[in-house]
C-alpha cells in the first residue's frame, strides 16, 4: 500500500507535476470564490474590455476552431497542443519556478485585499459610499484572472483553466453561507483533487490535468446532489413538508390544532 502511495512520486517530473498542480488549484480555487460572487457582472466587464478587438473579428464565430487549424498546419519545433491540453507532466524547472513566483503575487494580492474584493463582490455601490473604487477593484480582478490564467496554463491548458477558475468556488458555495469558510474549502478540495488526479493519472495512464479537473466535477457532481443544498436533499425536503402540510390540513389534524389555539388564547 506505502509502496503504492509513493512510488508516482519517486520520479522527478511527477515532483514537478505536484508542485505546479498545486499551486496552480489552490490559487484557482481561491480565485474562483471572488468569481462565483461576482457572477456576470465580472463576465461584463470582461466582456466590456474585450469590445475594441472584438469589432474586428465581430464576424467571425469560429476563431477556436481556426486556431486549432492553424495549429495543425503551422510549421514550429514547438508542440503548441500543449496549450491548448496542458503538459504538466512535461514542466521544467524554470516553468515550475514562473509558476511558483506568478502564484505567490496572486495569492499576496488576494490575501491583502480580501476584505475590499469580498465588498466589491457583494456591494459594489456601498464599496463605492465608503471610498473605494469599484472599477479599480474589478480591473484588479481582471489583471489577477488573467495571472491566473498563465499559471493554469502550464497544468491544464487554455481549455481546462476555466473549469479549474469556477468549479472549487462553485462546489464551495454550495456547502457553506460563510464566504471565509469557502475561502478554506474551495483550496482544501481543489488541492485534494489535484492529488487524486495526479494519482489517476499515472496508473491509468491518463491526461494528467483531465484528470485533475474531472477528480473537481466528480465532487462537485456529489456535492450538487447529496450536499445541504443539493438537489436530492431539496427533493426530500419538499416531499417532507408537502406529508406534513397534508396531514396538517386533514379532519385529525384540524382536531389536534384546536385544543392549542384555545390554550394560547387562554390568558387573554
Amino acid at each position: 500500500m506505502i509502496a503504492l502511495l509513493t512510488e508516482p512520486f519517486g520520479y522527478e517530473f511527477m515532483m514537478r507535476a505536484l508542485a505546479t498542480s498545486l499551486v496552480a488549484s489552490i490559487v484557482c480555487a481561491l480565485l474562483s470564490c471572488w468569481l462565483v460572487l461576482v457572477g456576470w457582472s465580472l463576465m461584463g466587464d470582461a466582456v466590456s474590455h474585450a469590445v475594441l478587438p472584438g469589432v474586428v473579428l465581430a464576424y467571425i464565430t469560429t476563431m477556436f476552431a481556426l486556431g486549432l487549424v492553424l495549429i495543425s498546419v503551422t510549421p514550429s519545433h514547438t508542440d503548441l497542443n500543449h496549450i491548448i491540453f496542458g503538459n504538466l507532466l512535461g514542466v521544467s524547472r524554470g516553468d515550475l519556478l514562473q509558476v511558483a513566483i506568478l502564484g505567490a503575487i496572486v495569492l499576496s494580492v488576494l490575501v491583502l485585499k480580501r476584505r475590499d474584493f469580498t465588498l466589491y463582490a457583494f456591494d459594489p455601490t456601498h464599496a463605492h459610499a465608503i471610498g473605494l473604487n469599484p472599477r479599480l477593484l474589478g480591473a484588479a480582478l481582471l489583471a489577477l484572472l488573467a495571472l491566473t490564467s498563465v499559471v493554469a496554463l502550464q497544468a491544464v491548458g487554455v481549455i481546462l483553466v476555466v473549469a479549474m477558475l469556477i468549479i472549487p468556488g462553485a462546489t464551495a458555495y454550495l456547502l457553506t453561507n460563510k464566504f471565509g469558510t469557502m475561502l478554506i474549502i474551495a483550496p482544501t478540495m481543489s488541492a485534494v483533487c489535484a492529488i487524486v488526479g495526479l494519482y489517476c493519472s499515472y496508473y491509468l495512464d491518463t491526461a494528467s490535468g483531465g484528470m485533475i479537473v474531472l477528480a473537481q466535477g466528480v465532487v462537485f457532481g456529489v456535492v450538487y446532489l447529496f450536499g445541504p443544498h443539493g438537489v436530492l436533499r431539496g427533493r426530500r425536503y419538499a416531499s417532507t413538508r408537502t406529508k406534513t402540510e397534508s396531514v396538517a390540513s386533514s379532519p385529525s389534524g384540524t382536531a389536534s390544532a384546536a385544543p392549542a389555539s384555545r390554550t394560547a388564547t387562554a390568558p387573554e
